[in-house]
């Protein structure tokens, strides 16, 4: 019997898969060399900023430093100066305690005054009491920004101090209704330094005791 012969099985052909991936585009070395250059020249001009910023926020630190410290020296002196011109000074609770003498009124049979002797004192009087004219009168011609400030106007202080330089003496004080005030019930009329100091200590004693009604009252009253 003739042998029979297989049929050879036709083989499939694998074909290689092809890449996905995109190779990249090789660059010219001239390229490249302005790439590093350009980065390196970001980068060069990041580090000067960057020192820049250092350079400033380290002057704004120093400048902070020592403008503390200039700051608590002058709060050092300014407290030293408050409690060297405060010795001595009076108490300012009883403002409206009036020491009044003793008068003496002698009257006629039909009750006439006929003679007074001795210092005669009127019942203290509020603003609300008041013509509204007159309270505003009197802050409208002696301290117009006395509802404004806390005892002390440095509008009127500048002034003064610019009228006295070119005056070459003290000329002007500056001094508002509660320095006035404290002047008339505390102080003596001199004009010198320490009087004035003490006028601006007695000035903040009386605002943080009273209100700005009250101390127009006294000064109206007195």
């Amino acid at each position: 019997m003739p042998s029979r012969r297989k049929k050879p099985t036709a083989r499939r052909r694998t074909t290689p898969r092809r890449r996905t991936t995109t190779r990249r585009k090789r660059r010219s070395p001239s390229l490249r060399r302005r790439i590093r250059s350009r980065r390196k020249g970001g980068l060069k001009r990041a580090w000067v900023r960057l020192k820049r910023r250092l350079t400033w926020s380290r002057a704004a630190q120093r400048r902070a430093y020592w403008g503390s410290v200039a700051a608590l020296w002058g709060a050092t002196a300014v407290f030293g100066v408050y409690i060297y011109f405060s010795i001595g000074l009076p108490d300012t609770s009883e403002l409206w305690t009036v020491d009044a003498r003793p008068a003496v009124i002698v009257l006629d049979r039909d009750g006439r005054r006929l003679v007074s002797r001795g210092t005669s004192y009127g019942a203290p009087i509020t603003v609300a009491e008041l013509p509204p004219y007159l309270p505003r009168a009197v802050v409208a011609t002696g301290d117009r920004r006395f509802y404004h400030h806390i005892g002390l106007d440095p509008l009127g202080l500048v002034r003064a101090m610019i009228a006295n330089l070119n005056a070459g003496t003290i000329v002007q004080g500056g001094s508002t209704i509660t320095q006035q005030l404290a002047k008339i019930l505390f102080l003596s009329p001199e004009r010198t330094y320490r009087r004035k100091i003490q006028e601006m200590i007695l000035a903040f004693r009386l605002e943080r005791r009273f209100s700005k009604d009250q101390i127009l009252s006294l000064y109206l009253n007195r």
